[in-house]
C-alpha cells in the first residue's frame, strides 16, 4: 500500500465501543501501545472490524502535536505517545520531527521551525506525540 500519510501503524483491533453513529476502535500495536480512532458505525461494519482482526492506522504528520513538558497537563486527545526524538529535519518554514516510541514505532510530526526551537527539540530529547482519535484513519487489507 502506498499513501501520503507519514504515520502508518499496523496492529490488531483490541476493542470496539459501539455507538449509534460513531464507534471507538482501539488498535494495539505490536509493542503494546494503543491507538484509538473514531469511525462511523457504517465504516466499522464495511471494514469488517472486530476484536482480534488486523488493521492499520494512518495519521497525517500535520495532525500530530508535540509536547515536551506534560507535567500537570491534561489534554482531550485520546492518543498520547511518549518517546525520544530520533531526528529533526529542518526546512525553510517547517521541520519534520521523528519520535521513536515504544519498541521502535516511529511517529512523524510536521511542526514550525519556531516550535522546534521553543520546545528545544533535538535528537535524544523526550517528547510526547498527541493526536485526536478523529484524526486517525483506519484501514484493513483486502
Amino acid at each position: 500500500m502506498f499513501t501520503s500519510a507519514r504515520n502508518q501503524l499496523s496492529g490488531k483491533v483490541s476493542s470496539i465501543q459501539r455507538g449509534a453513529v460513531n464507534d471507538e476502535v482501539a488498535i494495539t500495536l505490536p509493542d503494546g501501545q494503543v491507538i484509538v480512532a473514531i469511525l462511523t458505525h457504517s465504516s466499522t461494519e464495511s471494514l469488517g472490524l472486530q476484536a482480534g482482526s488486523d488493521a492499520f492506522a494512518l495519521i497525517k504528520a500535520s495532525s500530530v502535536i508535540l509536547l515536551t513538558d506534560t507535567t500537570g497537563v491534561r489534554l482531550s486527545t485520546r492518543n498520547q505517545l511518549t518517546g525520544t526524538v530520533s531526528e529533526v529535519v529542518e526546512g525553510a518554514v517547517n521541520s519534520e520531527v521523528k519520535l521513536t516510541v515504544g519498541s521502535g514505532t516511529l511517529i512523524t510530526a510536521i511542526i514550525t521551525n519556531d516550535s522546534v526551537q521553543n520546545l528545544g527539540l533535538a535528537a535524544g530529547k523526550t517528547a510526547t506525540a498527541a493526536f485526536k482519535a478523529s484524526s486517525v484513519i483506519v484501514g484493513v487489507k483486502a
